[in-house]
């Protein structure tokens, strides 16, 4: 048996870690397993199947950054990466599966008569390209489509040429926040093309607890990138530092930055499976 009391640090740490993974492989496993034994709507189940894979695979990415913590720039850009550009996706299938609980299909033109000429009002900065208020129609519909999946094209784009620059060694500063700019307008349109939806169909959505389901994916995105930026705070300000000869300040970060992707998971799997219970599908079986 195993004797915590000579376990150092740095060995808790990830036991910890590891523990947290596993709890969130485990309340999401049951939750899949769910969705898979009442298989009743599978262009709905399918959708949310990928949304709540995005916790244990944001857990077991941070977990392997924690396994090769002395890992280099490029490792750990991978890393973030993988995370990044499985979000994209998340983001899209989220407005895929809105889509579905309202029976709009945009490749058909489907666009039920009840909902046509709804008024859409944007707000700044987005009425600098748009105006204050739109009419509902195929059209505007797709446009929203289109501002969510710009991300999902944008963030692995983005990925690979980040990446290729770290390998051959030409990523200024410059350029890495040029990147980084580029991305959080991407994802910020995304997320105000959901945000919009949303009000637009809060009625009609009603039912489907839709707030509860966004706000797992937006809480996932939101804690992620900012606890990010308060690292880099910290970071700055010299409050995060290096004390070991073997481990540089950056690795430190990262390190930090992952144990608290581990633990967060656990409890966004734990509401996942309340935002995406299986009930509604238990009651087609009925």
């Amino acid at each position: 048996m195993m004797d915590l009391t000579n376990l150092k640090p740095p060995q808790i740490t990830l036991i910890g870690s590891g523990v947290c993974v596993f709890l969130t492989i485990h309340f999401t496993i049951q939750l899949v397993s769910q969705h898979l034994f009442h298989w009743k709507n599978p262009k709905e189940q399918k959708a949310i199947l990928i949304i709540i894979l995005m916790a244990p695979i944001y857990a077991t990415v941070s977990f392997v950054g924690l396994l090769d913590v002395k890992g280099s720039e490029t490792f750990f850009l991978f890393l973030e990466s993988i995370k990044e550009c499985y979000e994209a996706l998340v983001i899209a299938k989220f407005l895929a599966l809105m889509y579905s609980y309202l029976n709009i299909s945009i490749s058909k033109n489907v666009v039920p008569d009840g909902i046509k000429g709804r008024e859409i009002h944007h707000s700044f900065p987005m009425t600098l390209f748009q105006p204050h208020v739109v009419r509902l129609d195929h059209r505007t519909l797709k446009l929203l489509k289109y501002w969510t999946w710009q991300f999902v094209i944008i963030r692995p784009v983005c990925s690979i040429l980040m990446i290729a620059f770290q390998i051959l060694g030409i990523y200024p500063s410059w350029l890495s926040w040029t990147f980084t700019i580029v991305l959080n307008i991407s994802v910020s349109l995304a997320l105000y093309s959901l945000v919009v939806f949303y009000h637009v169909f809060a009625k009609e959505l009603a039912p489907h607890n839709p707030l509860a389901k966004f706000l797992c994916i937006k809480g996932i995105v939101f804690f992620c990138f900012w606890q990010g930026v308060a690292l880099d705070i910290l970071v700055a300000m010299g409050i995060i530092k290096s004390k070991h000869v073997w481990l540089e300040v950056e690795q430190i970060q990262e390190a930090i930055q992952n144990v608290l992707v581990c633990v967060e998971m656990v409890a966004f799997a734990l509401v996942q499976k309340h935002a995406y219970h299986v009930g509604p599908y238990k009651k087609k079986m009925d």
